[in-house]
C-alpha cells in the first residue's frame, strides 16, 4: 500500500502517494478498531490524493462504513476540493454506503491539492469497524 495515516482528535487523514486499486478495508490502510472510536459522534475522514499522479477513478467511487451500534439516523457530507459533492441522511442500521460521482471528482481535480473530506454525524458515540469498512476509489 502506498499511503500514510495521520490520527488527530476526531479526524483521520489518509495521504495517498499512488492510486490503490480495488476495495481496500480500513484495516488494510493501517487503521484499527481502537483508532476508529468517536465518542462525540462526529467523524472526519480526509483522503488526500495530492501525491498520486496519473490515475483513473473506479466506475462508482465508494466509501462503506460499518459500525457496531444500531443508529437511528446519520448525516454525511462529502467535500472535494472545498466543494460539497454529496449531502445525505442515512436511516437505521449498522452501516452506510456512500457512492460518489466519478465525473464530478474529475471535474473538480486540481494539479496539486486534491482532498476528499467526509463528515459524519452520529446521534451518539460510534465504534467503526476497521475490517468491515472500506474504500474503492481507483481502477
Amino acid at each position: 500500500m502506498s499511503q500514510t495515516i495521520e490520527l488527530n482528535q476526531g479526524e483521520i487523514k489518509v495521504n495517498f502517494s499512488s492510486p490503490t486499486s480495488g476495495k481496500v478495508s480500513f484495516a488494510d490502510l493501517g487503521l484499527s478498531d481502537t483508532d476508529l472510536v468517536f465518542e462525540s459522534g462526529l467523524v472526519r475522514l480526509v483522503f488526500d490524493f495530492e501525491g498520486i499522479g496519473e490515475h483513473s477513478y473506479f466506475q462508482m467511487p465508494t466509501i462503506s462504513i460499518s459500525y457496531a451500534e444500531e443508529m437511528a439516523e446519520t448525516h454525511w457530507q462529502c467535500d472535494f476540493n472545498e466543494e460539497t459533492i454529496l449531502d445525505k441522511t442515512d436511516h437505521h442500521g449498522h452501516s452506510t454506503v456512500i457512492l460518489l460521482n466519478r465525473n464530478k471528482l474529475s471535474e473538480l481535480e486540481h494539479h496539486h491539492k486534491n482532498a476528499l473530506i467526509v463528515h459524519g454525524e452520529f446521534p451518539q458515540a460510534v465504534h467503526i469497524s476497521a475490517k468491515d469498512s472500506f474504500i474503492n476509489f481507483f481502477k
